[in-house]
């Protein structure tokens, strides 16, 4: 997304790089422990710059946590495109990757884009829309390969490519909030089967089984 690149001034590679570490720092910790229980001390310590070259950077928090936004929107988005949900084997694959992941983590933390929804949503309007922006391109990736599917008669007919996705996406985000609070992805493995299952035309795609298996990209 990179929305505030256009207020931001044009930084050397150096500077580029260091705004990068502290970001990705930030990313990282409120990811594990939330915003707000991650401070910008913790986040200099993390990122092993001074506080001087924090606040060049960023002004306050608001404008980290911005940051962080983008940054985790800009990540997934990115992930998502190189997913393939344009076969039924991509979309198996796709399926075996977010649930893997949420057993490698012992489902915690969650969606990172999508927690960080259920912290600020009610309490920073510019975050918010920050999040939705970022939901929105995300839905629309999915809606992209979604559409081939479609294409290829393998979705049912009378299915819109594009509410799919935000149907999807949603399915994702509710499993992936049961999987964390239960410690256990078999509740978003059965949503996300489910889901596929009664979206397709003809066989479903199948389950616990990756048959390109090309360690595709995490998608969050």
């Amino acid at each position: 997304m990179s929305t505030d690149t256009r207020n931001r001034p044009k930084l050397t590679a150096k500077g580029a790089r260091t705004r990068a570490r502290i970001v990705d720092a930030a990313a990282r910790l409120t990811h594990e422990r939330g915003v707000a229980s991650t401070t910008l001390d913790d986040v200099r310590a993390a990122a092993e710059v001074s506080g001087s070259q924090l606040s060049h950077y960023f002004a306050d928090k608001d404008a980290l946590v911005q940051a962080v936004i983008d940054h985790q929107a800009d990540t997934i988005l990115g992930n998502q495109r190189q997913a393939d949900l344009g076969s039924i084997e991509g979309l198996a694959g796709w399926r075996d990757m977010v649930v893997t992941q949420a057993k490698s983590t012992q489902a915690k933390a969650g969606c990172p884009l999508g927690s960080l929804g259920g912290q600020l949503a009610e309490v920073d309007p510019e975050a918010r829309a920050l999040i939705a922006a970022g939901f929105d391109q995300w839905s629309a990736a999915i809606g992209d390969d979604l559409r081939t599917l479609h294409a290829a008669g393998h979705l049912d007919s009378e299915i819109d490519p594009d509410d799919l996705a935000v149907t999807l996406l949603a399915v994702l985000q509710g499993g992936l909030l049961l999987a964390q609070v239960h410690r256990d992805p078999r509740a978003l493995e059965t949503a996300l089967d489910t889901l596929i299952a009664l979206a397709s035309s003809g066989p479903a795609a199948p389950r616990g089984k990756n048959p390109s298996h090309t360690e595709p990209a995490t998608l969050h």
